[in-house]
């Protein structure tokens, strides 16, 4: 694998972490910024939304620059954005610096994913995205645990200077190893973006990206509070599951991209689906016995982003299909829609734990997600009866 798909995993690694450790942190920004527990999860869904509206906008509007640049300058307003939440006097300045820092997150896995499928061989394409998602799963297995312990011994501002620290090396890597002589994104017109979401093929990958996500993160929203108020567990013992969790996860990540590749995205994530929302489900059950509770936040792990390669290989081969022009805005919409996902889903969640009480969060988030698996289902017949005129 190429040298420059280390950097754009260094790149994910620093956005990983701040994305996911504000879980973790949930409890510890509710009861420092005295704001309610939904309150604090809407930090998971505005932070979404920002990735949402910069994925698709900023990656058409970026689309003409150079690539490496454009890696480098994402990397500096990702730690600028992390400064401002390090810096910010209270619950509303911190919104608008998790939205801020969600803009350069959008447009780094667009166009990180065209480039990476762009560096290896065709065959290769779920396990390149693959590796630069690790970033994401490392971030998971290291980075979320340290900053929620960081933010629970000294504070959570101090967690956001660490993560700024990381988005300082972090463009660092892509100046040193990100080659110059990328190719620039295809130039595509208003009109051409406009007609991605118009295809059927594509917007049936977006609606089992946003609902699969959807799902996961009315449960993982509220996992820390979960842990701590249900299972009985203290909150250095949460830093530790998260850990376990992180680790699962890059195992999933990999299992993902190798699944994808032998047995094609589809099947692949008809398979993760059923997975997934079996596990969740199952959480209802386990989370008051500690031990199964860790277990089966273990195996979630190996489910929740095994999908991520057959999501994102998906997408861009089906771009190449119907919107060849605009195969980078199309993959930005899927980064958009992974976000919305977890927008909704946090705001679901928070819904839910307003409404009917935490541990409702799990099997309604299994139920999100069966709908994902539906339309796989439904996706993949789509395909063999397309397959059917084209072999006779």
């Amino acid at each position: 694998m190429p040298l420059a798909l280390f950097a754009l995993t260094l790149s994910a690694f620093a956005i990983g972490t701040t994305e996911f450790v504000i879980v973790g942190l949930i409890p510890t920004i509710a009861e420092q910024l005295q704001v309610s527990l939904p309150s604090a999860g809407l930090l998971v869904s505005l932070y979404a939304l920002g990735v949402a509206i910069g994925a698709p906008v900023l990656t058409a509007l970026t689309g003409k620059l150079p690539r490496k640049w454009l890696l480098v300058g994402l990397m500096a307003l990702f730690t600028a954005g992390n400064l401002l939440a390090w810096q910010a006097p209270g619950y509303e300045s911190l919104i608008i610096a998790r939205i801020l820092t969600g803009l350069a997150h959008g447009v780094f896995f667009s166009v990180g994913s065209t480039i990476a499928t762009g560096l290896v061989a065709k065959e290769k394409a779920a396990s390149a995205i693959a590796i630069m998602f690790s970033g994401l799963t490392v971030a998971l297995v290291t980075g979320v645990p340290l900053g929620t312990w960081i933010g629970q011994q000294f504070g959570w501002r101090e967690t956001f200077l660490v993560v700024s620290l990381l988005g300082i090396v972090a463009m660092v890597g892509s100046l040193l190893l990100i080659p110059n002589n990328l190719p620039k994104g295809a130039a595509s017109s208003i009109r051409e973006q406009l007609v991605v979401l118009t295809k059927k093929p594509l917007l049936l990958v977006y609606a089992k990206t946003a609902l699969g996500y959807g799902g996961a993160f009315t449960a993982f929203t509220f996992l820390a509070p979960i842990l701590q108020q249900v299972s009985g567990f203290g909150a250095n013992a949460v830093s530790l599951i998260l850990l376990v969790y992180g680790v699962s996860v890059a195992v999933g990540n990999i299992w993902g991209g190798k699944l994808a590749d032998k047995m094609g995205p589809l099947p692949a994530l008809k398979l993760l689906f059923a997975g997934l929302a079996l596990v969740l489900l199952t959480l209802t059950f386990t989370a008051p016995h500690p031990v199964l509770a860790v277990l089966t936040v273990l195996v979630w792990g190996a489910f929740a982003f095994g999908n991520v390669p057959g999501l994102q290989v998906l997408v861009v081969k089906q771009a190449e299909i119907h919107t060849p022009n605009a195969v980078d805005v199309a993959s930005g919409l899927n980064i958009a829609a992974f976000n919305v996902g977890i927008a909704l889903g946090s705001v679901v969640g928070g819904f839910v734990v307003e409404h009917l009480g935490l541990m409702h969060t799990p099997w309604i988030g299994a139920l999100i997600v069966l709908l994902a698996y539906g339309l796989t289902h439904l996706s993949e017949a789509s395909e063999r009866r397309g397959a059917r005129p084209a072999i006779a």
